[in-house]
């Protein structure tokens, strides 16, 4: 900068005629510190302890109720396996073998030459032959086939008869039936 220069910016410079006014002051002596209220301590601890209660008993009920859930759960099984039980002695009780026991015990007798009464007109089919007092199937001492549901089952008529799950064959019982096959399935001689 030249000499002219920095005279031009001098004169643009205002001159203080005046120093300026300071604004600052003393200030005071800080206020002693105040000692925390022991209110608001209590408080504090107080809300600690409520928020550590509520945090124990949530997490106690938590525990408790997947206890209750598990044991629901148990429950439940049980009471499938009851119902397959139950469904199983169903199915046992609706059985034909076990249906025909109990009409043996009854007395009811299988026809041989069976009669059909047709609905349309009422009229009967078949030989209308009277049903001997003896029948070929003896339906409580010899099943064709051994139903294991009903084996222990005891009969509507006599609580202590049941059914036998083997068949017996007796030597005064008309046979019928085909032979049980003890050597698998027969088979033609070819040769």
């Amino acid at each position: 900068m030249s000499i002219a220069q920095q005279s031009a910016t001098a004169s643009v410079v205002p001159f203080w005629e005046d120093p300026p006014v300071r604004r600052l002051h003393v200030v005071a002596a800080p206020a002693p510190a105040r000692r925390p209220r022991l209110l608001y301590g209590i408080v504090a601890v107080a809300g600690a302890i409520a928020i550590g209660a509520a945090q124990m008993s949530l997490s106690v009920l938590t525990t408790q109720g997947s206890y209750e859930i598990a044991d629901l759960t148990q429950q439940k099984r049980q009471l499938d396996w009851d119902k397959e039980i139950i469904a199983d002695d169903l199915a046992g009780l609706s059985s034909p073998q076990y249906l025909a026991a109990n009409a043996s015990a009854l007395g009811m007798v299988i026809n041989e030459s069976p009669s059909y009464l047709r609905l349309s007109d009422g009229k009967l089919l078949g030989s209308g032959d009277v049903a001997l007092g003896a029948t070929s199937v003896d339906a409580i001492n010899r099943g064709a086939v051994a139903n294991a549901l009903i084996t222990d089952t005891p009969l509507v008529t006599d609580p202590e008869a049941t059914i036998v799950g083997q068949p017996v064959i007796a030597d005064d019982a008309v046979l019928n039936t085909p032979v049980p096959l003890t050597d698998g399935l027969p088979t033609p001689a070819t040769h």
